[in-house]
Parts: C-alpha cells; sequence; structure tokens
C-alpha cells in the first residue's frame, strides 16, 4: 500500500519511524453529468471573477476571506514558519482506556507501518504494551496543513491510528431529543430485550451494499442494452403511528424465521398480531334507520289479477265476444285492486312516522 505520510511516533525518548498509509477505501459509484441534448460531458472550469478568463494551478493560492469579503492571501511560507512540533511527528500524550473515546470523535483510519528495520524493535514494544495495558494511546499529529488529534491501538499485528474530532467540534445534542415525556411499560421493554436476543449478533464480514450492487446491475443492464425493470419498494411503514406491541411481537417472530427458528410451531391467525394504525375513540351518534313499508298486498292482487287474466285469455279463443268483455272487466278489477293496495300503502308509508315520533 502507499503511504501518504512518512514521520515518527514520539513515545517519550522512543522515537519510532513510520509511514502513514489510508486503512479505508471508498466503494461508492461515481457518476458524471452529462449535457441531456448530445451526451457531452460537463466540465467545471476555475474562472477569474475579476477578467473572467480561465486560470491553471500554478496562478491559484490561498486566501482567508475575511467577514467584510476581503480576501487575506496566505501563503506556504507563511504556515512553514509556524511553530508546529507535531509536523512530521506523531506525539503521543496519554493512554486511556479505550472506552473513554467518544465514538463521536471518531473520523479516518490509517494504519501506521514500521518504516526501515531499525524501526521494528520500537514499534513492536509499544505494540505490545498497548495489548497489554488494554489502552489505547491519544496523540498529537499533523496532517494536511492542520494539527489533529488522534487514538493509536492494535488491530492484530498493526498499530492503527483512528483520527479524532477535537472536542469542541462536537455538537452537543440539543433540541433532538423528544419534546413529551414518554413513558415506556416494562412489557415494551421487555418484547425489545427479546428482540435484541433474536437478533443477536452478525458476522460484520457478511454484511454488503445492496444499493451499490443494484446500481452495478443497472449500468451493466444498460450498457448491454437490456431493458431495466423497476424493482418493487417496499413499504417500511415510516411515518405511521402503530401499535408497539404488535410490531415489537411481529419483529421477534419475523427474526426467528429468518434465523430457522420456530419453523415446526403452527402459528394460528389468533396468533398472529396485525400492525394498524392507533384510532381515536369517537363517540358515533345512533341514526334511525328507515323503515321501508312493506308492498306484499300490492303484490299479490297484481299476481292473482295476472292469472285471472291469464285463464280468461284461454277461454276466448272459444268465444271472442265474451272474453274480450270480461278481460275488460277483469282488467278494470285489476285497477281497482291495484289502486287500492297504492291506498293502503301510501297509508302505511306515512302512518309511519307518526309511530316513530310518538315513541
Amino acid at each position: 500500500m502507499r503511504s501518504i505520510w512518512n514521520g515518527a511516533i514520539s513515545f517519550g525518548l522512543v522515537s519510532i519511524p513510520i509511514k502513514l498509509v489510508n486503512a479505508t477505501e471508498n466503494h461508492s459509484i461515481h457518476f458524471r453529468q452529462i449535457h441531456l441534448a448530445d451526451g457531452g460531458r460537463i466540465r467545471y472550469r476555475k474562472v477569474c471573477e475579476l477578467d473572467e478568463e480561465e486560470v491553471s494551478g500554478g496562478e491559484i493560492g490561498k486566501a482567508y476571506e475575511d467577514a467584510d469579503g476581503t480576501m487575506i492571501p496566505i501563503t506556504d511560507e507563511d504556515l512553514a514558519q509556524l511553530p508546529l512540533p507535531t509536523a512530521k511527528t506523531i506525539e503521543i500524550v496519554a493512554f486511556v482506556p479505550a472506552d473513554e473515546i467518544d465514538p463521536l470523535q471518531m473520523d479516518a483510519a490509517y494504519y501506521l507501518s514500521a518504516n526501515g528495520v531499525p524501526a521494528a524493535k520500537p514499534y513492536t514494544l509499544l505494540r505490545e504494551a498497548l495489548k497489554r495495558s488494554n489502552k489505547v494511546a491519544v496523540a498529537k499529529y499533523a496532517l494536511r496543513g492542520r494539527e489533529r488529534l488522534g487514538m493509536l491501538r492494535v488491530v492484530d499485528d498493526v498499530i492503527a491510528m483512528h483520527g479524532l474530532l477535537w472536542p469542541d467540534e462536537i455538537r452537543a445534542p440539543e433540541g433532538v431529543a423528544p419534546d413529551s415525556d414518554v413513558t415506556v411499560r416494562d412489557a415494551e421493554l421487555d418484547l425489545a430485550d427479546a428482540l435484541m436476543d433474536t437478533l443477536g449478533e452478525v458476522d460484520m464480514d457478511s454484511l454488503h451494499d445492496d444499493y451499490r450492487e443494484a446500481v452495478e446491475e443497472l449500468i451493466a443492464a444498460k450498457a448491454s442494452g437490456e431493458a431495466v425493470q423497476p424493482s418493487e419498494s417496499k413499504d417500511s411503514g415510516g411515518g405511521k403511528v402503530i401499535d408497539l406491541i404488535a410490531a415489537l411481537e411481529s419483529s421477534v417472530r419475523a427474526a426467528k424465521k429468518s434465523r430457522g427458528e420456530g419453523e415446526g410451531e403452527a402459528e394460528s391467525e389468533e396468533d398472529m398480531a396485525d400492525v394498524h394504525p392507533i384510532k381515536k375513540k369517537t363517540q358515533q351518534k345512533s341514526t334511525p334507520q328507515k323503515s321501508t313499508p312493506k308492498s306484499t298486498g300490492t303484490k299479490k292482487s297484481t299476481a292473482s289479477t295476472a292469472k285471472k287474466t291469464t285463464q280468461k285469455k284461454t277461454t276466448s279463443k272459444s268465444t271472442s265476444s265474451a272474453a274480450s268483455s270480461k278481460g275488460t272487466s277483469s282488467a278494470n278489477s285489476a285497477k281497482k285492486q291495484t289502486s287500492s293496495g297504492s291506498r293502503s300503502t301510501t297509508k302505511k308509508k306515512t302512518a309511519a312516522p307518526r309511530k316513530r315520533a310518538s315513541a
């Protein structure tokens, strides 16, 4: 691995020549900006605001912008003259237990490699001392023009250094916690503990970036001219107020199922708890149902009239004149019965509201 910084570890009067190597790498997929009309790449050019001309890297310096917008030029020579004892030295200032380092301070990680054969002995001495003490070393060092804080610890047989943020760079979590007082029941805590026990531990090497793999598959499909099928997004239920107990119970069952536990147990629908939004109970006003008047009398009279008419039509083959007169009389009687039935129905309709009013 290529070193990015050469210097020494100052361990009391012991000086250990080392090389600084990046311990991490970024696997994120980077995109270029293009012109949608023709696919041409968009590039940014460094242009001076005064003469609007492009400036090369050799003509560019650095300056500090004052509050009123005034630019104060600062040269590399100015910075080199500043008293910086850690310019080429990782100076150990203390040894503390690892739990005294706030994880919020963790920044970039580096490996420290012994630089040359003479450095192997003091390097090994510091490594073994850190192992036996179960402590980490707090150090100060300079990198990329500024002094930084670091933590040295042992990883396998190598001394690793984590860059740390200065304590005044950690913001206080003011206004982040919930405003209202929330009470957590013991039953909810028990279910949360059960979910934590079910999820258990994980092999960190088995974790991978699913999104990056999906982007790589998308790029490969587009490069080969294949049609890209949109993936179905799962509803995570974000932003919904849920039944916490039911959600925890469902989470425990899902975690057990994913780990192959309890496959032989039969789960009935009554045992399954559904996650549903919590609804406020509102008093519903009872609305009286409208009574539907019965019309059976009219239907029966109409049916009987239809039967009589059918019978009289069959007899009309022998005597047409008699059938016509009987048909006329039967029709008149049917009309009378229908009108009488409708009148009785109308009386029932008007009578129904009076009964409700009296009740």
